[in-house]
């Protein structure tokens, strides 16, 4: 996944399998994130949040939740117009593909695309 882009996607065996997709990451003071080796820890189709609500004060839904870092942060069906406190926003089509892909184990990337190519260009000195 790219912060800078708002964009995610899913790969297989090396091969892009969904994506790109748009995301909506955490906002100011409540960043996802940064990290190579994040995993995927658990799973849960109907979580509610513990810390968002709705409008009447319900604990916010969180559809196909795919929790990958310390602090609750998942992908997870929501508006990927607004940013979250932390969690990755997807369109329905595209958390439920996520949810179904990814598997408690499996590695998540979270980058800043501009940082990669800094990185690349430095080690290839």
């Amino acid at each position: 996944m790219d912060l800078e882009s708002q964009r995610a996607w899913l790969v297989r065996d090396g091969r892009v399998v969904r994506g790109p997709m748009t995301i909506a990451s955490g906002g100011e003071g409540h960043e996802t994130p940064v990290g190579h080796s994040l995993r995927v820890y658990r799973k849960d189709a109907d979580h509610v949040s513990g810390e968002s609500q709705t409008p009447d004060g319900r604990p916010a839904p969180m559809p196909d939740s795919v929790f990958f870092a310390d602090g609750g942060i998942a992908f997870h069906a929501g508006d990927p117009a607004r940013s979250s406190a932390g969690c990755v926003r997807m369109e329905d089509d595209d958390a439920r593909a996520t949810f179904a892909e990814l598997q408690v184990g499996d590695k998540v990337q979270v980058v800043e695309a501009s940082e990669e190519r800094a990185a690349r260009a430095g080690s290839s000195s």
